[in-house]
């Protein structure tokens, strides 16, 4: 990904990142989250909407680092933003969007429901001194979610003042 092609990268410039990130939220722009171990030692991975598929949307991104991958985690992940996006937020279309080499990453929207609505090329960022890539778009709707197996995702979603909303 391209905010990855320079990692590590100095603190300051994390924290800066951050920064950006929970303004993009409290905006309403876009919805990062951290992945992290129980007992939050290890940051494993990272997951969060875009809303940068139109009006009424969301588009679920993820990544899991190289160590933790195989775990499940970024199909749980998937599916409890999954859930959240239609239960909570409201939306009508969930999208996701995958390399079509990346078996794995292809996987998630398989196992949860989604149907394969695209192969598009060319569309995806070129890494430096290579080609843009061809993606796959995935997408879920409100109206075939209730039976979906991420509609069973097991769950706890709350505010920011606590209350429970899942």
């Amino acid at each position: 990904m391209p905010w990855a092609l320079d990692e590590p990268r100095p603190l300051e410039e994390k924290v800066e990142l951050l920064r950006r990130f929970r303004g993009n939220f409290d905006l309403g722009q876009d919805f990062v989250y951290g992945l992290f171990s129980p007992d939050e030692s290890e940051l494993v991975g990272g997951s969060g909407f875009h809303t940068r598929v139109g009006g009424d949307a969301f588009e679920i991104g993820y990544w899991i680092r190289s160590s933790r991958a195989g775990e499940g985690l970024a199909t749980e992940s998937t599916a409890a933003l999954t859930r959240v996006g239609f239960e909570v937020c409201g939306v009508d279309r969930i999208e996701i969007h995958t390399e079509p080499g990346n078996e794995g990453s292809m996987r998630i929207p398989q196992k949860l429901g989604y149907a394969e609505e695209a192969r598009l090329r060319r569309r995806l960022y070129a890494p430096p001194g290579g080609e843009p890539r061809d993606t796959v778009v995935f997408s879920l709707f409100r109206s075939d979610y209730p039976d979906t197996p991420a509609a069973s995702a097991h769950l706890q979603a709350y505010d920011a003042s606590g209350e429970r909303l899942l």
